[in-house]
């Protein structure tokens, strides 16, 4: 692609302004250089694409990808996982400290950049362990990691359990505008659990995890925010008493914001079926009941952020009895779909789906990208809205295959995805190839 196009005939949703029209968007040396609704105007020497009515949109921001490097690499490197987020429309993903070694240490973040700008094919950005090694028990350099690129402060899969250094984290946190991000889960009632609790995973004879371990972290973590300050993001609720207690947060004004994994907006306990370890995540999956209470309230804006939960495991880790099995699974590349099949089903327009994953990650972050607007980094997908397509495990770009989509028929696709002006994914011209 020149340095210089065009894009025509395109329905621009831009989520940060709320707009959804028939308009055009131009590129320059990278950045977005104009656009505007109907007819595009005449671009000397630049390249003119006809989208051909296709929405193009800000690319995703995904807060939640986890990779093995460095010290699993076998499970997945920053080059396949970026080219699975390059597939699934995914431009810019936070990756977790929660590798081996943990990322806690200024050094280590700069490996991940580096790593990143030699081997990744989107935008990678840095989370910090916001405990030393995630342990919960004394807290990282958080000024030092914030000035060597860290862009989050994550405690990875493991809740806080000490309030005190809860509190003495988000404090220090506060003092460098570092917003940081805990498991909504108490460790200590969800202990063994690999269900959610009910009726089905009684019938299987499997441990559950209530929903009374969130509702109380949540409540709990909210009230530490209010009293520290900060910028707390509760991470991956999956219950509907939890978005209850996180609603009462927000009614306090603390300042708390929240996510959820997509897979527990398009899948529930049942999906587990026959112990399908696939199914085997963390949070559970839970019921129906609470999985439409979590597509409502992405609508509504009550859960700020989706995100993939990208957390790649090998068959040896996800063939075994399913209380054994290791949870996780793959979503880069699912992540749209899920999005799309919400609003395919009227659950949600466009510009309420891609909010989550554009316009209120980039704010929360403090991003230049996640926007149309002239001068900001042309970082843009389009969308065949209508596009039908079924996931097939091996086809794919992960390098681990664990989904619990496998089969599964979605209502929307990634048909191209541009980076900084550059085209990283095209369904046309990969096909012709």
């Amino acid at each position: 692609m020149s340095a210089s196009f065009l894009i025509t005939d395109v329905r621009l949703i831009d989520p940060a302004r709320g707009t959804d029209a028939p308009g055009w968007l131009s590129v320059e040396a990278g950045k977005i250089s104009g656009f505007g609704e109907g007819d595009a105007p005449d671009a000397e020497g630049a390249a003119r694409i006809n989208a051909h009515g296709l929405i193009l949109a800000p690319g995703l921001i995904d807060l939640r990808v986890r990779t093995g490097e460095p010290g699993a690499e076998h499970k997945e490197t920053l080059a396949s996982a970026s080219a699975a987020a390059a597939v699934g429309g995914v431009t810019t993903m936070v990756v977790s400290p929660l590798t081996d070694p943990v990322i806690d240490t200024p050094a280590l973040i700069d490996f991940i950049m580096r790593r990143a700008r030699d081997t990744a094919s989107v935008r990678v950005l840095p989370a910090a362990a916001l405990t030393r090694g995630l342990a919960g028990e004394a807290m990282s350099e958080i000024g030092l990691l914030k000035e060597a690129g860290a862009v989050l402060f994550s405690n990875g899969h493991h809740p806080v359990a000490d309030a005190r250094m809860m509190r003495r984290a988000l404090t220090y946190a506060q003092t460098f505008n570092a917003p940081c991000a805990v498991r909504a889960e108490d460790a200590a009632l969800s202990a063994g659990g690999v269900a959610h609790d009910g009726e089905f995973a009684g019938r299987l004879g499997l441990a559950g995890v209530p929903a009374l371990a969130e509702t109380i972290q949540i409540a709990r973590d909210s009230l530490i925010a209010e009293d520290a300050g900060g910028r707390l993001l509760l991470d991956l609720i999956s219950s509907r008493a939890g978005l209850e207690a996180l609603a009462l947060a927000k009614s306090r004004g603390a300042p708390v914001t929240a996510s959820v994994a997509a897979a527990n907006l398009a899948l529930n306990e049942l999906d587990v079926g026959d112990y399908r370890t696939f199914a085997r995540l963390s949070p559970p999956l839970r019921s129906e009941d609470d999985r439409m209470a979590l597509v409502d309230a992405v609508r509504t804006g009550l859960i700020d952020f989706v995100t993939s939960a990208h957390d790649p495991q090998p068959p040896e880790d996800k063939r075994l009895p399913f209380a054994e099995a290791k949870p996780g699974a793959v979503g880069l590349e699912t992540l749209l779909g899920v999005m799309g099949s919400l609003v395919a089903d009227g659950h949600m327009t466009w510009a309420e789906a891609l909010r989550p994953l554009t316009s209120a990650p980039a704010s929360f972050l403090g991003l230049a990208q996640g926007r149309i607007a002239e001068g900001a980094p042309a970082d843009l997908i389009l969308i065949d809205p209508d596009a039908p397509w079924v996931c097939r495990e091996d086809e794919l770009v992960s390098r681990s295959k664990n989904t619990p989509f496998d089969a599964r028929r979605f209502t929307g696709r990634v048909a191209t995805t541009i980076i900084g002006g550059r085209i990283v994914h095209d369904v046309r011209r990969e096909r012709a190839a």
